[in-house]
């Protein structure tokens, strides 16, 4: 019989994968990586292979999304390995390929990886229990510039929460949102949106970039000098922040260099 297997990568190198998950990885009967959801600075094709010991296939966006009829067939009667950069069940499309895979009868199985959803906001010492919706920036184009990310940072604000902010990522196309194109986009619907006196330009913001590797930046600041500052490589991420704790400010100012009083 079968099986499906999802397996989380975690956030940067071949060595954020679990014993567990490597274990099911070398024991799988096929292996494929979806790299199209997110960036690992530290994980090639190439050293996936030489960790695992077999071949890997790479997917793209439509292999997941549309093309999944291979993959199910497969899995009827093999083992098969999906690895997914962070935890394989964060992205909603790999929550539908395993859907479809138990209607089809085919038992699945996830190996959780680190997610940045608990690394983000650890990496800056901030409290993970006042984090309200996340929300994500997708790269504006024409027609199309939507309002979502600045309403629900905004009502995360005036409830004294963080927003936890995912910043555009299309790895097909090369193309990675920085921190301080999320900054600007916000700031742009602010301007578009709110009648009200502006909340953003005196709201703290966190980018971090390159979370889990040797060399992660973490800056907090407010959005004029986010704007400028320069976060080095892909992926980024982005923090705005509610209302803080006097620890989260003493750990901002520890671990993000923020800016002394006032905050």
């Amino acid at each position: 019989m079968g099986e499906l297997i999802f397996i989380g990568l975690g956030l940067w190198g071949i060595d954020d994968i679990t014993l567990k998950g490597l274990n099911a990885a070398r024991s799988a009967d096929e292996v494929y990586f979806e790299a199209y959801t997110s960036v690992m600075g530290g994980l090639t094709k190439d050293n996936l292979e030489a960790l695992i010991g077999k071949n890997v296939r790479a997917l793209t966006r439509k292999d997941v999304e549309e093309n999944v009829e291979e993959i199910l067939s497969r899995a009827r009667d093999k083992r098969v390995a999906i690895l997914v950069p962070g935890d394989p069940m964060v992205a909603t499309t790999h929550v539908a390929l395993r859907l479809e895979a138990e209607k089809l009868g085919v038992k699945t199985r996830v190996i959780h990886g680190v997610s940045i959803y608990s690394a983000a906001p650890s990496i800056c010492g901030l409290e993970n229990y006042k984090f309200g919706r996340s929300v994500t920036i997708p790269f504006p184009e024409e027609n199309y510039f939507p309002e979502t990310p600045y309403l629900v940072v905004r009502e995360n604000i005036e409830r004294g929460l963080h927003t936890l902010v995912f910043l555009d990522v299309r790895a097909e196309e090369k193309r990675f949102m920085t921190v301080n194109e999320g900054v600007a986009i916000l700031l742009e619907l602010e301007h578009k949106l709110s009648s009200q006196s502006p909340l953003l330009e005196k709201t703290l913001m966190v980018g971090v970039a390159r979370a889990g590797s040797e060399n992660p930046t973490v800056k907090a600041d407010y959005p004029r000098n986010l704007l400028y500052y320069d976060f080095g490589s892909p992926p980024h991420i982005l923090i705005v922040t509610g209302s803080l704790h006097f620890k989260e400010i003493e750990a901002l100012r520890l671990l993000a260099a923020a800016p002394l009083p006032p905050l």
